[in-house]
């Protein structure tokens, strides 16, 4: 469920972890869904998502005095935050020089981003129900198409993609997590989609699927 962005914050998260708990509780299954799609293929298997949420949420109450804000959105987007840090810590911890290339980094208006992780992990989302002999027989051609398409896109655009269908949060959230206007995510969103779409539409009965971005 979308939080509203004027719901305030519940009194006390500063004084109460167990504020935070019941917060970070009712939001586990949209910050898992952050694990899922930006955990390195490597460590699938290897990775509980639900460890690396455990380790997330014992860093948020021991960083719980830093967090600065007075709305629900605020505090899920800070604790979003919070997750992707310690998916950082165990990408290192597991993978430390086998780190994909795609983990550089790159600064947007002093944010940063993973500029080809977002690329590839988009791609496996997409493409990995591929899986009949037609489409398998296909699929490797089409990963290159997909991953050109998403290298070829403003980074800030292919973030906006990754966060609104996958991650699925709402534009308010987006804007607020990349810190941009909401008309911006918006207008993003909408270019982002029509620029992958061509390349998508290319796959017989691709959009068979209604989960698929549309």
């Amino acid at each position: 469920m979308q939080e509203n962005e004027n719901d305030i914050v519940p009194a006390g998260l500063k004084d109460d972890e167990s504020v935070l708990a019941g917060f970070f509780d009712e939001h586990r299954e949209r910050l898992w869904r952050t694990v899922n799609f930006r955990l390195d293929r490597k460590l699938v298997g290897r990775v509980d998502p639900d460890d690396v949420l455990q380790e997330a949420y014992l860093a948020a109450a021991q960083r719980l005095h830093h967090f600065e804000g007075d709305t629900a959105t605020s505090l899920f987007i800070w604790l979003r935050l919070i997750v992707n840090q310690t998916m950082v810590d165990v990408h290192r911890r597991h993978l430390g020089a086998q780190m994909r290339d795609a983990d550089r980094e790159i600064s947007i208006d002093g944010r940063h981003y993973k500029n080809a992780a977002t690329s590839m992990s988009i791609t496996f989302h997409l493409l990995g129900q591929l899986t009949s002999p037609s489409q398998a027989a296909v699929r490797a051609e089409l990963t290159q198409l997909v991953e050109e398409a998403l290298e070829a896109m403003d980074p800030i655009d292919r973030e906006v993609l990754a966060l609104r269908h996958f991650e699925e949060l709402s534009n308010s959230e987006v804007a607020a997590a990349l810190d941009i206007q909401q008309k911006a995510a918006s207008i993003r969103y909408v270019r982002a989609v029509k620029r992958l779409k061509s390349v998508l539409a290319r796959v017989p009965g691709f959009y068979d699927d209604e989960s698929q971005i549309t």
